[in-house]
This record gives structure tokens, sequence and C-alpha cells, in this order.
């Protein structure tokens, strides 16, 4: 193909028809044209009631037996007569800003193929979101019509879309395509190997597969596929393993290895990719999601355009609410040093699209990317080396971090993403994943805070430490505390602690009744209503302020310590909390308390013991004194120390130490 036929993001359509999933790839007749100032309330309101009700009986009538009646395969629309439909959604329209900020191109070309008469109208936006309709045509028959579009005025935000409108007969859409410009050529012509660590997920991860083999334009651009199977379930047994390997077409290569962590899948995948020599990028891929397969193609696309090598990420919606955006700029907060999202949270694309979100016309900037999704130069692996050995979390940031310091720019794409499961009904905090949050948070800050003896880290420690001690989450507190007490030991101790810290982490369970989930409804005590001090109700408590904050803290504090309990109150709970309810401001008014867990399988037992809390509460404080008190020290033996943990040669003793 020449360079000038370069497509750079093809327009698309759910591959199995799914309603759910409608709202990502085009926008209903009935949200078109809605335009709602800031200032009306009252038309806000009117208007939303109007996207509801319009993309209820959208998917209602587009609906029937063998999917969604206007959707012509995988790349084509029909509309009846009179209708329009507008392509300004998340994976159709183009997102301008990024392609300006960080590629050598200065504008795209938009073609498009229709069939029958009616209209093609192109929009632009800026990062404001104010819309603007820049171009159209009309067409009749069998046309092909090209746009050429400009980037000015995209230096801060901005997305091009298209929208048809039909005329006295039906307006087929053939087919889409974003063009680079005449010309234009790709600082590379990259492909890549899809890496993919599993652990116990074979009906996910065998779906997922398949996914990838199926879209037979995008397995052209890959030239390999690896599985790194760490589970005690193996793949190569599940039931639709032979599906998957059949529609990958020879490109599969499964390797089992024993179980180190995110971290160690995602870096034996990187030194594989690095030795065989074929792929210019590598694409991590979680094993627990669905993906758009043309997300993959996009973001190979972009990357090989970037003006530089660039880590590129792909962003996570919910796969069992498909319309739900879980996260799209992702960064650290420096001070306490904590990840978290730079744009509003849990977006919900089915009430509001592209048209009607103005902070998604933004460009966001971020500091990294997770690696459910994200594709990295192999000569930014070659030149930084693999992960952190820290099994999981925050592996996929500190790499970001890392590379940064080298030059190279972490970008999250719009329009290239998967379907995850939902961490909304999880919460990794409070089991054995603490020690883990917890280790590799600080190894991270000592390695890139920019903060003098880390800033509010180890106040934010504290506060999270006084938090779970007042909850009597006493096993999560000696997580944390055990996870300071390993950072201390140094940095050479990280790759062989991977091999059995899990196992240590879980046996610290013994002791702690509310490291026990009670899953047996049965096992969970019930007691008549007139014994019960509390149960869930679902009422708001917005917790204390101000001097009353204080106040209460002191007594609760004061009360944790040092007062007995109730008698029996370690084996007969004063009341069951749904997880909702289970705020660390209503948690400790009980001497015990059944709290149900996130995603409501089961519930633990959370029982006072005042010489536990006065025992952690001392070593939270004196443990993250030590820490800030020789962060200096600490923070430059974990730097001088990373180049030689993360480099291909210290992961390839670890993953092969029977060779060494």
């Amino acid at each position: 193909m020449s360079t000038d036929q370069t497509v750079l993001q093809r327009v698309i359509f759910p591959e199995h028809g799914d309603p759910q999933a409608l709202p990502l790839f085009l926008d209903p007749e009935t949200w078109s044209w809605a335009y709602i100032p800031d200032d009306e309330q009252d038309q806000l309101a009117k208007i939303r009631g109007v996207f509801t009700e319009g993309h209820n009986k959208l998917a209602t009538r587009l609906t029937n037996k063998t999917g969604l009646s206007w959707l012509r395969g995988r790349r084509g629309i029909e509309l009846p007569s009179f209708k329009t439909v507008s392509f300004a959604s998340y994976f159709n329209a183009f997102p301008a800003s990024y392609w300006n900020a960080w590629t050598n191109l200065d504008g795209v070309r938009l073609r498009v193929r229709t069939n029958g008469p009616g209209r093609i109208l192109v929009f632009r936006s800026n990062a404001r979101g104010v819309i603007q309709r820049i171009d159209s045509a009309e067409v009749t028959g069998e046309t092909t019509t090209e746009f050429e579009l400009s980037f000015a005025s995209f230096l801060d935000g901005g997305w091009l879309w298209f929208d048809l409108v039909a005329g006295d007969a039906p307006f087929e859409l053939v087919q889409a395509d974003w063009l680079a410009p005449e010309g234009a050529a790709p600082r590379v012509h990259g492909t890549a190997t899809v890496s993919i660590t599993t652990l116990n997920r074979g009906d996910y991860c065998t779906t997922l597969l398949r996914e990838i083999g199926e879209d037979k334009t995008v397995l052209a651009s890959l030239d390999r596929v690896l599985v790194v199977d760490q589970g005690s379930e193996k793949i190569r047994e599940n039931a639709g393993y032979a599906a998957a390997e059949q529609s990958l077409e020879g490109k599969l290569r499964l390797i089992e290895q024993a179980n180190l962590g995110g971290s160690g899948g995602f870096s034996r995948g990187m030194l594989e990719t690095s030795r065989a020599g074929e792929s210019d990028y590598i694409v991590l891929l979680d094993d627990d999601v669905e993906i758009e397969p043309e997300s993959l193609l996009r973001a190979l696309t972009f990357a090989n355009f970037c003006v530089e090598p660039t880590i590129v990420g792909g962003h996570m919606f919910d796969m069992y609410d498909k319309a739900k955006l879980h996260a799209y700029a992702e960064g650290i907060h420096w001070s306490p040093f904590m990840w978290g999202p730079f744009t509003p949270g849990r977006h919900d694309f089915g009430e509001s699209n592209l048209r009607q979100t103005a902070w998604l016309h933004r460009r966001f900037d971020v500091d990294y990317n997770g690696w459910w999704m994200s594709l990295i130069p192999v000569s930014v692996i070659n030149e930084i080396g693999a992960s952190l050995p820290v099994f999981i979390k925050w592996d996929d940031a500190e790499y970001s971090l890392r590379a940064r310091e080298h030059g190279v720019a972490t970008v999250s794409l719009p329009g290239a993403a998967v379907w995850h499961v939902s961490w909304v009904d999880k919460d990794d905090s409070h089991d054995w994943q603490a020690f883990f949050h917890a280790r590799n948070r600080l190894v991270a800050a000592l390695l890139h805070s920019p903060e003098p003896r880390g800033g509010r880290l180890s106040r934010s420690n504290l506060a999270g430490d006084v938090k779970n001690l007042l909850t009597m989450d006493y096993y999560t507190v000696a997580m944390r505390h055990e996870a300071i007490r390993n950072v201390l030991e140094g940095p050479e101790q990280l790759h062989t602690d991977m091999r059995d810290r899990l196992a240590r982490v879980r046996a610290m369970a013994e002791g702690f009744t509310e490291a026990k989930v009670i899953r047996d409804t049965t096992q969970i005590p019930h007691f008549p209503a007139r014994e019960i001090m509390a149960v869930t109700t679902g009422r708001s408590n917005p917790g204390p302020h101000g001097f009353a904050f204080a106040r209460w803290m002191w007594s609760q504090v004061f009360r944790h310590a040092f007062r007995a309990p109730a008698a029996g109150a370690d084996s007969r709970p004063q009341a069951h909390l749904s997880f909702q309810d289970a705020r660390w401001f209503e948690v400790p008014n009980y001497d015990s308390v059944l709290v149900s867990n996130a995603e409501g399988s089961g519930a633990t037992l959370h029982a006072r013991r005042p010489p536990m809390f006065r025992k952690l509460l001392r070593d939270s404080i004196r443990l993250n004194r030590a820490y800030r008190r020789r962060w200096t020290e600490l923070s430059g033996e974990y730097r001088q120390a990373l180049p030689g943990i993360t480099s291909l040669e210290r992961w390839e003793q670890s993953l092969f130490p029977d060779q060494q």
C-alpha cells in the first residue's frame, strides 16, 4: 500500500451487534442535534430524558434475533429514509488533538464510501467541547467522498467526526476510513507481538485469543501472540484453546512458568520479544479482558507515526456494563505519591456521548497507562529493561515513570480500549494484595518521587493505618508493616522475594479473624432483632467534620486502645454492615461487626482487640518514621540498583534459575 493510502483508523461497528456497546460506536439519531448550554439546567434535565429514552428506543428498534438490523457487517450501516446518525462516538470519532500533539502529521483525510441519496456532514470540536460543522457533501448512488482536514487549532484538544443524513430512500455507509494525508509516511513501519499473562482464567483468555485471531486485518500486523501461563489450571487444557489456537494461524506461542505475578509474566514476554528480534513493539494485555481488535491496529499505527518512540496505552471499559468507562487518563499525585485519575470517575457513554461530554474533548497527557493494554517499543525495553520485580501492583506505573526519565512519553489513546472485569465490585486493599499495594508504592516512590523525604507519603500511610485499625482490620495493617520492613531490607532481595512472598503473606492471616471470609451463609450469625445493635440501613452518614472530627478521632483511638470490648463480642457480632455502609467512621462504633465484602460473596468478622491496636499503632508510627528518616539513603540505594534489577540479563536469571 502506498504511503498516501495509509489507514490511521477504520470506522467499525460491534463485532457481534451488542446493543450494550452500541453507544461507543455510533450516536443515535435522538442525540445528534442536542446542544446543552451550561446554565440551562432545566433544559439539561429535559434533554437527558430524551437521551435515555432515545437510546432505549433505538436499542429496541434495532435489536432482532440476528443482531442490530441497521448494521451491515463490521464496516457498514444502512439508514432508513429520512433518518440521521452521528459517528461522534468513542470508537468512530477521530482524536485529532492526540495525533496533532504526538505524531508527524498535520492533518487527516476522511474517505467515506456510500450508496444511495444522502448527505455527509463533517464536524470538529475544540478542547472546550464547542462543536463546529466544517464541511459537507450531497451524494447519491455509489460514491466515494474525501475530505482533507487540517490539524490547525487542535493544540489543547478536539475531535473530528461525521454524520450521515438519509434522503428519500435508504442510505448505506459501505465503509469509512481516516487516512494519512497524501505523501505522509510513518517514522517506522513496525509490527508487534502481543503478550498475555494468565493465571487460571482459561475461559477469559481463550476468548480473548479468538477475538484477536478472527480479525485478519489485525492479525496480519502481529508477528506473534505469546501466552505466559502461570496458573495451576493450564490453559492448554481449556475447552476453547484449540479453536483459539487455530484462529491465530500458527502465531500463538504458549509458555508455562511458575507464578511470578504480573511483573514476572510480562517481563517474560518482554524478554522473549527482545530475544526474537522480529517485532518493533510488544503489546501487554491482561487475561481477563475483551478487546475491540481494532484497538491493537490503532495503537500500532499511532506508535509508528509518533515523532519519537512512545508507549501507547488503551482505555478500560466495564466488561459487564460495556458503555461505562473506568480509566481514561491516569497519573501520580506527587506529594502523597498515589495513583489516580485525571478525569471524572466512571463515565457512562449510554447516558452522555461525545457531543454531550465536554471534558472528553480535552487532550489529557498521562503519567502512565495500566497494563490491561499497553504497547511498548522494544527499543525502550532494550534501553531501560523490563518490569520492576514486584509481583503485582505499581509495575505499570513505575515503568512509565522510568521511561519518562529516559525521554519516552506514555500516551493513553482514545479509540483504543479493552473491556475489563470491573474493579467496582472488588476491594483488594484489604486482602493479601495489601502487602503489594504498600510495598510497591513505597518502592516506586523511593525511585521516582520528586518530594523531599517522600512528601506526604508517610503521613498518608499513617492515616491509612489508623483507619484500618479503627475498623479492626488488623491483618491489613500487619501486612502494610511487613511491607515497610521488606523495603528497609534494600532492593537486592526483590527478585528472590517474588517466588515465596505470596505464601508468606497469606500465612500471616492466621490469628486474624477479619482475614477469613465467611462464604457459607448458614455460618453467618443471625440474632433476634432485639439483640442486634445495628443492621444495614443504607442511611447516609457523612461522618464527622472539623472540630467534631478531631474530638471523635481522639475518643475512638482511646476507646479502641484502652477500653475492654463487651463480653463475647469476638464471637457474637453486634451488627452486619453491607460493604457500602461499612465506612471507616461507621465500623469503629462497634466492638465487633460483620462486614460484607465488595462482591457480596461473603463477610468478614471484625472484633476489637485493644492490645493488638496498641501494638500496631506503635509499630505504624515507628516504621513510617524509619523510612522517612532514611529517605535519602534508601532512595539512593534503590535508584542505583534499578538498572541492574530491571535488566533483561537479571530477569533471565530469575526466569531460568535452573540454567544458571
